[in-house]
């Protein structure tokens, strides 16, 4: 017996009726409340009947009594609105740090629910649900991959609304963040994100019309000057390549401009195509052209023009490359903004774009396949990757209605 799994059956009322308190009152659970993942008390705003009379508020819930006292909890008043503890072992008394005595109840996860659970954590194949998956009906598979998409698309939303704040609520530049990061295609992600983050576009945008300086900008602030010059040497149609040493000198001391230590950028195992410098020039020409900037992607009205507008601006990057992009950087970016705006239907259109697109195609997605779940589009291959990263990760199976159809089922069905 686990805390959450004891957590688990106080949400789902797996108890038998009716309960008693410690002290022989009878106990009716109007509400279980609400289960907080966060700090604080397991459960709000719960609505319980003990001995006739009516409570809301918290409840807390532990293995034992004692783990109350352990951790400190009758000396914090972030718990004084705990209305009753669930236990699963009442070894001790408990009061609140107002002094008033708490009333407890003891419960236990029922046999085959437990032992369900300690199956599902022993699993070490990938989904470990993977037995459940086709006896899920489609209906609560699909409801479930919308949630987990919604639910990564306010993760990457957190991110950008990072980048506004830093930006001084700058949506463009916040944009450009984005841009950048999602050319680092994972592997120089972090690296893009810290360099356009640091630089000072308005120094750059007195340049906007000269290219060559602005590769030289975007070159020499990122440390790759060096990279992109001994990259050039000898090609032909390369006049440019010539000046950048010049104009960023030039730009150095006119700005006091800053390089980033080169050693940040990866290379390794990486395409000619895909050099971090490369990708740079790239996205100084998309800067110097404005062939790509926040306003046409909020005024673009439909899926198919957000998919032409990237692929119009980006002619040099595979179809695969812009699929990436446009779940990476369009969609969270729409979301986002729509959300800021409350603007239901930008937020909507983010979720169609990912509709609209192919599944990525990657070991948790095809683990998913495997397991008889179908992924259509890239709005499920992100929800997986959602439930990847916050749920499998981290064994949270509780939390998971894949996770609550196994333990659901009796008896569980034969391996596949």
């Amino acid at each position: 017996m686990t805390e959450q799994l004891l957590q688990y059956t106080w949400k789902h009322r797996l108890f038998p009726i009716p309960l008693l308190t410690t002290r022989g009152e009878r106990l009716e659970v109007l509400d279980p409340g609400l289960w907080n993942h966060d700090s604080g008390p397991d459960f709000f705003n719960a609505k319980i009947i003990i001995g006739g009379q009516e409570w809301v508020g918290n409840v807390e819930v532990h293995l034992k009594s004692s783990d109350w006292l352990r951790h400190g909890h009758q000396e914090d008043k972030a718990y004084d609105n705990v209305v009753l503890h669930v236990v699963g072992d009442a070894d001790t008394d408990v009061q609140l740090a107002s002094g008033r005595v708490l009333p407890q109840t003891v419960i236990a996860a029922p046999h085959d629910v437990a032992e369900s659970f300690s199956a599902l954590m022993a699993q070490e194949a990938y989904p470990p649900c993977y037995r459940i998956i086709p006896h899920v009906a489609q209906i609560k598979v699909h409801a479930w991959l919308n949630a987990l998409t919604v639910e990564r698309l306010q993760q990457k939303t957190e991110r950008i609304d990072r980048w506004l704040q830093q930006t001084g609520g700058d949506w463009e530049r916040t944009f450009f963040i984005a841009l950048a990061r999602g050319l680092g295609f994972g592997i120089n992600s972090d690296a893009f994100e810290q360099w356009a983050a640091g630089i000072d576009l308005s120094q750059v945008g007195k340049h906007r019309d000269n290219l060559e300086q602005v590769e030289a900008f975007f070159l020499g602030t990122a440390g790759l000057l060096p990279r992109a010059l001994k990259a050039a040497e000898g090609k032909t149609g390369s006049s440019s390549a010539a000046l950048w040493q010049r104009e960023w000198n030039f730009l150095q001391s006119k700005f006091g401009l800053i390089s980033l230590p080169p050693e940040q950028w990866r290379y390794l195992r990486l395409r000619p195509q895909n050099f971090p410098h490369v990708r740079l020039l790239q996205l100084a020409r998309l800067y110097h052209e404005a062939h790509l900037a926040l306003s046409p992607l909020l005024q673009t009205p439909d899926t198919d023009a957000v998919r032409q507008l990237f692929a119009t601006a980006l002619p040099q990057l595979q179809k695969a490359s812009i699929t990436l992009l446009l779940v990476n950087v369009a969609a969270p970016i729409l979301f986002a903004h729509g959300r800021s705006h409350n603007d239901d239907e930008r937020m909507e259109r983010a979720f169609a774009l990912l509709e609209s697109l192919p599944a990525e195609n990657n070991n948790i997605t095809r683990s998913w396949r495997l397991a008889s779940l179908t992924v259509a589009s890239a709005a499920d291959s992100q929800a997986l990757i959602q439930l990847r990263h916050a749920y499998c990760d981290r064994r949270d199976c509780l939390r998971c209605r894949f996770g609550a159809e196994y333990l659901a089922q009796k008896p569980l069905p034969s391996a596949l």
